[in-house]
């Protein structure tokens, strides 16, 4: 059994939240101590993770939970795509392993080998995305804490953060400068990093705003830094209206003289083609598109 501050610490749910949806779907459907105060069984928190990670795809509560609040299991009426199961197996569970461990250094060291054998183009282009499935499974599973989760996310940022600064090629005086940033309601920040990898091998000189920058600010910072693009990072965790209403709204304030690049995981991206933005479909690409917008010839 757990209190409501450890579920709300377990599941990244805010316990207000938990609180409407006991009210409101019947789930969760907590027992009370001899205090009175509620307490959550072990399979209402993995409910709840399961439903966390949903939401992160972009699906809302009302169409998880129905009546007496069970979850949607295989087949939910919203006919929801479920993500392909990770690769559990060798070194994909080492992570895992690391992490439960606490074993910052050791994780470090297994990253670090990993970028050293494939490259800053593939650790950054395919081997993060592959760990970022496995690292969120093991989370909604229960295998791992948010602490963890945050360890291997700090740990990612500073080992390809310093592959960047390492990189012997000089900048191209004739590439793009490539501001990057997320919407305010986009709260995780990966996808840039991997963006702004792809770039600095290009040669292209390249500022990170990190996330949750304001419209207005970040029209005020492409001005600022003369950029020829602004990059944008979504998750499935922001709204599909938010992206949309958002970009339009960025395009009608920046001048056409400057490209708007989106990327990551957030389903509207491939479903709608919003005027003056271009999708990046896969960030390996970066150097052909920036052949196709600019001319620059890829490295």
């Amino acid at each position: 059994m757990r209190s409501i501050a450890e579920v709300e610490r377990d599941t990244a749910l805010p316990r207000a939240t938990l609180r409407i949806w006991e009210r409101r779907y019947g789930f969760p459907a907590p027992l009370r101590d001899e205090r009175g105060e509620r307490t959550y069984p072990d399979d209402q928190v993995q409910k709840l993770r399961m439903v966390r990670r949903l939401m992160d795809q972009g699906h809302r509560p009302g169409k998880l939970l129905v009546d007496g609040a069970t979850l949607l299991d295989a087949s939910w009426a919203a006919g929801a795509e479920r993500e392909p199961e990770p690769d559990r197996s060798g070194s994909a569970a080492q992570l895992v392993s690391l992490l439960r461990a606490h074993d910052a250094e050791a994780l470090r060291h297994e990253l670090e080998t990993r970028l050293a054998r494939l490259g800053l183009s593939r650790f950054a282009g395919e081997e993060l995305p592959a760990m970022n499935l496995v690292i969120g499974s093991a989370w909604v599973a229960g295998e791992i804490e948010i602490h963890e989760e945050h360890l291997f996310s700090a740990t990612v940022q500073h080992v390809v953060r310093s592959a960047i600064d390492a990189i012997e090629t000089p900048i191209r005086p004739e590439a793009p400068t490539v501001l990057l940033t997320t919407f305010p309601q986009e709260h995780h920040g990966l996808g840039l990093l991997m963006a702004q990898a792809m770039f600095a091998l290009q040669g292209c000189p390249t500022v990170s705003l990190g996330i949750r920058l304001p419209v207005e600010q970040i029209v005020s910072g492409a001005k600022a830094y003369k950029a020829a693009i602004v990059g944008l990072s979504f998750s499935p965790a922001t709204s599909s209206a938010q992206v949309v209403r958002g970009l339009q709204d960025l395009r009608g304030r920046l001048g056409l003289g400057v490209k708007i690049w989106v990327g990551g995981s957030h389903p509207v991206l491939r479903k709608k083609a919003i005027p003056g933005v271009r999708f990046v479909v896969d960030a390996m690409r970066i150097g052909d598109y920036l052949a196709d917008d600019f001319g620059l010839p890829p490295r």
